[in-house]
């Protein structure tokens, strides 16, 4: 065997190990993306507790104050709180999706998780649920009137930045974290168009997914505001369906990412498809 050779078979050594590697990322962005589908998919329990308790969202600050005081759940849970869960999972999916789709175009994967990861950060800081919460509180251990007059202003600052599921119009954090989410998942679907790795399935489902949310951002600036809610309607409820199963089709190939990796095979081969 000459010299030459040995260099090579160590750097093929080397290049398998480390793909090896990224097997327990794989495993932790499949069940990521599982349980973002299955158990926190994007507006958990908004629709489903007016329907199953007949109870609606208060029309006012106080009305949200002594709806936390008096049933924290249940407050916590029409402010969209199960979302920063479901908006953390899909940054773990993203990464794995990124290590899987790295050798296809780097560049590309890359700008997609930095986007998503921002997006992430951008919903986590403006969700309005634990400030709310936290206002409440302070709202309800107030002595005087002007404290609770000066709650109740910090109580509409929050929902005029972040999530008011009474508001026509939502904070600028809820338009812009939602914006960049779906630009990073429209670029990450087109780079598995150009992959054998995904299913081209997989790849129209999520650009679907995601021109359904900009087509809604977009549409915000020319729909007439009578009709915004019907926008939303159409655009949030079609964009979270296809979004759901975009996840579910993502967890499913890396699950047998990460299962090929664990029997010691080869990563499977990766190849560029021309447009």
């Amino acid at each position: 065997m000459t010299k030459t050779s040995v260099i090579f078979d160590v750097k093929e050594k080397s290049s398998q190990t480390a793909e090896a590697s990224w097997k327990s990322l794989y495993r932790v962005g499949a069940i990521a993306a599982l349980i973002a589908a299955l158990v926190f998919r994007r507006n958990l329990g908004v629709a489903e507790v007016p329907i199953l308790t007949g109870y609606s969202s208060p029309n006012t600050i106080a009305g949200w104050f002594t709806l936390l005081h008096n049933n924290t759940l249940l407050g916590l849970t029409l402010l969209n709180v199960f979302d920063i869960a479901d908006y953390a999972l899909v940054g773990l999916m993203f990464l794995a999706v990124y290590v899987a789709l790295r050798q296809t175009n780097n560049s590309y994967t890359l700008i997609a998780v930095a986007l998503c990861f921002l997006g992430v950060g951008v919903y986590i800081v403006s969700n309005s649920a634990f400030a709310m919460f936290s206002l409440s509180n302070q709202y309800f251990s107030a002595t005087t009137d002007a404290q609770r007059s000066t709650l109740l202003e910090a109580g509409q600052a929050v929902f005029a930045n972040g999530y008011n599921p009474t508001a026509l119009y939502q904070g600028a954090g809820y338009y812009l974290s939602l914006m960049l989410v779906a630009v990073a998942g429209l670029i990450m679907s087109a780079v598995m168009l150009h992959s054998s790795i995904f299913y081209r399935a997989t790849a129209y489902v999520g650009i679907v997914a995601s021109a359904c949310d900009l087509v809604y951002l977009v549409g915000l600036i020319f729909v007439p505001q009578t009709d915004v809610y019907l926008l939303s309607v159409i655009c949030i409820a079609s964009g979270g369906l296809f979004v759901t199963i975009w996840h579910l089709l993502i967890g499913l190939k890396l699950f047998n990412l990460g299962r090929i990796y664990q029997l010691g095979q080869h990563s499977p081969r990766v190849e560029v498809i021309p447009r």
